[in-house]
């Protein structure tokens, strides 16, 4: 079979599996998936921010402000009268209540005077005036069921003044489908009802229940319009306002194959899940609504246009009276604002729905996301597919908020994502498969042109692993001093290769142990970097500190090779940081893993400079700048080498061994000599040099002469317009 056609087939059997594995998964969505998925719809509302509201719905607000001048509710009877009464004449047109009037009025003349046993026939009585304003204002009266099993509030419902009227799903003949009306459909069931009492429920032109429905996450995500209790459906106070607003006589159920499918109320056709449920389209946070303190509808403080002609709701944000919900926007949201945003968005038509044939949209989204993404994934260029992926994700995920806020159709969120990192990863494990057959012979290849470590790490590098780059590293140069007359002295060629392996050996283990490369051995001397191929971090201090171990283990070594009768070693190493160019260089029959570029150069002429001033290590600046620990550092020059016009600032590092107090005084009053002998202040910086010259515990014999001939020099013969740069006109 053609291999082409082969990758496409195992690319198409892996799709439809993966498919109708989340498919499956989906229609079996976990609470804990769904409450996901709840949330980072939420998400979406707090991207999208506040909309504008109609402005016909107004909250006349129990606040802190009013129980303050007012007092603690409940009220007299009497004064929410005067509140419907006020409301009436500035021209509210339908006043409906998210409170429930369980009990009588226990301040009502009417009732205190009888329960001190006095003639009440005179007496007023505030639940009889507060029953007659309701009966004669636009008034809706709100209950509330109770949703869970208790015999304690098995009590009578309200009178439903609302005729349902079914309007039954059809058959494609157009034919009503029996089975399927408000009768067998699941609306939320109620166990209790808690009415207003019977002198003001009985008279109330209309009343709906203003209970909400938060979903598994505490959150209130939608409303149900109905609840059925004792077998007989009641309204919500939502749909009696819509109604009464519409002036329809009748509220119609319309009914598709798999249930309800929404409720029709005069002009205003509202979509619901088949519980009865709509969906809330949250206008903002808190206060999106124009709020009025109740006390100051009562007092006559406020403007008649903000009452005449709108929807008026009577409800309380005040904290201690406990009608606060969670919802999208924040956790602490006053319940009759849920409630005029369901009315705002009847009113705008701008709703949120899942309709019956969402699941169907969902299931289609899935199959075209995970064979676009495998598909698309699998033949582009492997530096593209982060930002194709990318783009994917987020041109789906604005879709899926262009969908829900313009077109109001909520579609999953979080499936399509599982769906994306599915097929990613499946790709993943299916091409990792397909690599790991060719992985031996890609060793094969690697191992002709660089060396193992080199190859491990260019294979678990993306993309072309020979590619040059620019990147910054470490270079670090060794080169064993007097090699030559080590060599002469050994017996053989043999005896030569086994005594430098001694060396070698330890020296390569330290520098691998501190993720360094080792780039290549000359002779006696090693190069190596670090930053490359893989990225170090902090691969500056690393290579100091591989640095200072190998000078170290110098000790060790150098005491085994005495009890040997080998000879001594010393060596020099020179480090620097900058940028090199890291690649594939050579023939195509011979080639190497390596670096080069004005940073290589200068490190090596760092390593040949450590005979010139007596060092063992000497670092750039550049590579100081960037250690993010504290070392024993001497400044010692600033130096033009041979090859650069640029000046470097050059330092020398001594190793764990020498971390003396006296160490750190000689470094001190040196640096103070260097820094004086950069300002021409030559007399005063040999003066110095020369008292340290005569200490003979001093930690570098040459230095100070160095700089003791340079001092004397231009002391005689005062240079012009000095720089402090030393220009060295040779190698070393």
């Amino acid at each position: 079979m053609n291999k082409h056609l082969k990758k496409f087939l195992i690319y198409f059997i892996m799709s439809f599996i993966l498919s109708i594995t989340l498919i499956g998964v989906y229609l079996k969505l976990p609470e804990a998936l769904n409450t996901i998925n709840n949330n980072m719809r939420d998400f979406m509302f707090i991207t999208r921010g506040e909309i504008p509201q109609s402005d016909k719905v107004v909250i006349v607000d129990l606040d802190n402000k009013s129980l303050e001048e007012i007092g603690q509710w409940p009220w007299s009877r009497n004064v929410v009268a005067e509140l419907l009464k006020n409301l009436t004449i500035a021209g509210a047109e339908v006043i409906g209540f998210d409170i429930v009037f369980a009990e009588p009025d226990r301040s009502s003349p009417h009732k205190v005077l009888g329960d001190l046993g006095y003639d009440i026939s005179e007496a007023a009585n505030y639940d009889e005036y507060f029953a007659y304003i309701v009966e004669n204002t636009p008034t809706i009266l709100g209950y509330q069921f109770e949703l869970e099993e208790s015999d304690i509030l098995k009590t009578d419902p309200p009178i439903n003044k609302t005729l349902f009227i079914d309007r039954p799903a059809e058959d494609e003949n157009g034919n009503p489908i029996e089975g399927i009306n408000s009768e067998t459909t699941n609306f939320i069931e109620a166990y209790g009802v808690i009415t207003n009492i019977p002198i003001v429920q009985d008279v109330a032109n209309s009343s709906g229940f203003f209970n909400n429905s938060p979903d598994e996450g505490g959150i209130v995500r939608s409303v149900p319009l109905m609840i059925r209790y004792e077998e007989v459906v009641y309204p919500s106070l939502v749909l009696e306002i819509i109604k009464q607003v519409s002036e329809a006589r009748f509220i119609y159920l319309d009914y598709g194959i798999k249930g309800l499918k929404s409720v029709d109320v005069g002009d205003y056709s509202i979509p619901t899940d088949v519980f009865g449920r709509a969906l809330i389209n949250y206008r903002g946070k808190e206060k999106t609504f124009k709020y009025i303190p109740a006390v100051d509808i009562l007092r006559g403080e406020f403007k008649e246009e903000d009452i005449n002609g709108k929807i008026i709701l009577i409800g309380t944000s005040a904290a201690g009276l406990l009608d606060l919900r969670a919802m999208p926007f924040e956790a602490v949201y006053p319940g009759v604002e849920v409630h005029a945003n369901m009315i705002d968005n009847i009113l705008v038509g701008d709703f949120l729905s899942k309709p019956a044939e969402v699941e169907l949209l969902n299931i289609i989204h899935i199959i075209l996301i995970i064979f676009l993404t495998t598909f698309a994934l699998a033949y582009l260029p492997i530096l593209l597919i982060p930002f194709v992926l990318a783009m994917f994700i987020g041109g789906d995920l604005y879709g899926l908020y262009y969908m829900l806020f313009t077109e109001g159709l909520v579609l999953n969120i979080l499936m399509p994502l599982i769906s994306f990192a599915s097929a990613a990863v499946t790709l993943i494990l299916i091409n990792y498969f397909f690599i790991s057959k060719n992985e031996k012979k890609i060793k094969d290849k690697f191992s002709a042109k660089v060396s193992k470590e080199v190859m491990e790490s260019l294979l678990d590098t993306e993309g072309d692993a020979f590619a040059a780059m620019d990147k910054e590293i470490t270079v670090f140069f060794s080169d064993v001093r007097g090699f030559t007359n080590i060599s002469e002295a050994m017996p053989n060629a043999h005896a030569l290769i086994k005594f430098l392996n001694k060396y070698m050996d330890p020296m390569t283990e330290i520098i691998i142990d501190k993720q360094g490369t080792i780039d290549k051995y000359i002779g006696d001397a090693i190069m190596a970097y670090w930053n490359a191929p893989g990225n170090v971090e902090d691969h500056a201090t690393k290579a100091l500190d591989a640095t200072i171990e190998q000078i170290d283990y110098l000790d060790i070594l150098n005491v085994e090779l005495a009890k040997e009768g080998l000879p001594f070693i010393d060596i020099g190493i020179g480090l620097n940081t900058g940028s090199a160019v890291v690649g594939e260089m050579g023939s195509q029959r011979r080639s190497d893993y390596t670096v080069i570029g004005d940073t290589i150069n200068l490190g090596a002429r760092l390593e040949a400079l450590c005979k010139s001033y007596g060092a063992r290590i000497i670092i750039s600046s550049y590579t100081k700048d960037l250690l993010t620990k504290e070392y024993n550092i001497r400044n010692l020059d600033l130096v033009r080498v041979k090859g650069k016009q640029e000046p470097v600032e050059i330092f020398e590092v001594y190793n764990h061994n020498l971390n003396s107090e006296a160490l750190r005084d000689e470094l001190f009053n040196f640096n103070i000599a260097v820094d004086l002998y950069r300002k021409s202040n030559f007399v005063e910086a040999l003066a110095i040099f020369k008292k340290m010259n005569a200490d003979e515990n001093k930690h570098n014999l040459k230095i100070y002469d160095t700089y003791i001939e340079r001092c004397e020099a231009y002391i005689e013969h005062p240079p012009e317009n000095f720089d402090g740069v030393f220009t060295h006109t040779t190698k070393g």
